[in-house]
């Protein structure tokens, strides 16, 4: 972490309000570049009570890096529903607590959506902490339109369900954004070559990271630039408006 921005966050955390007891923040985290966390951010996990952690060890390499230690408490998917009434809890006792997940923005395609219900639905006050987006990155420099788009997240990996749901949502206007895993690009290229084969799709991976890499063509011309190609990290997918290429002519 540059000590310039822990130095510099040090010297100004004190002209902002305190944090509310009784609140969950929810912190965007990096996604690559350790230098996208925000001052915000690392204020919020420095004074909070808890950090509830998608994978503790993760967060903790990156509290350590930011040179502090907090409480740490695991919640994922696996045990986000049983995490709730122990969270609600310590709200209720007045206990400051940062959600975190292991990179970008708690909820998007990543666990923190049913607590964040549960604790409002409890009467708590959630906070957003806002701050690095795996999808905002990749639409804002894709140069496609950004007056309408529509996230679809990842796709279920069954083959009949996938199919379903892009016949669905290829019809929608706008710009199209999903994720995806690096095992299934070509299950979706080929997909996308039978469904939608001239439209413009974007595909961008490793964003913020030294080996950013972006991809743009037909859902053929991508097909025969991975070939034989080992991708690694996951995909944002931007799939243009049907009427892209005639539009931007």
């Amino acid at each position: 972490m540059n000590t310039d921005v822990s130095e510099n966050n040090n010297n100004i955390s004190h002209t902002y309000p305190p944090l509310t007891p009784g609140t969950l923040y929810l912190v965007s985290t990096p996604i690559g570049n350790m230098e996208d966390i925000t001052l915000r951010a690392i204020r919020t996990l420095r004074e909070c009570t808890l950090v509830a952690a998608e994978d503790t060890r993760h967060t903790g390499l990156l509290l350590n890096r930011l040179g502090f230690k907090k409480q740490l408490l695991s919640y994922h998917t696996f045990n986000e529903v049983q995490r709730q009434e122990e969270f609600i809890s310590r709200l209720r006792n007045g206990e400051i607590i940062a959600l975190v997940t292991d990179a970008g923005t708690p909820a998007i395609s990543d666990p923190g959506q049913r607590i964040t219900a549960a604790i409002l639905a409890a009467g708590f006050k959630v906070e957003s902490v806002p701050g690095p987006c795996a999808l905002i990155a990749a639409l804002a420099a894709s140069g496609l339109p950004t007056d309408e788009f529509h996230f679809i997240g990842f796709l279920p990996h069954k083959s009949g369900q996938r199919k379903n749901a892009l016949t669905r949502a290829l019809p929608i206007p706008g710009v199209l954004v999903l994720y995806e895993s690096p095992y299934r690009i070509d299950k979706l290229l080929n997909e996308l070559q039978e469904l939608a084969p001239l439209r413009t799709i974007i595909l961008a991976r490793e964003i913020t990271k030294k080996f950013e890499e972006w991809l743009r063509g037909t859902p053929q011309e991508l097909l025969k630039k991975i070939k034989n190609r080992s991708l690694k990290g996951e995909f944002v997918i931007l799939i243009a408006p049907e009427d892209f290429n005639t539009t931007n002519k």
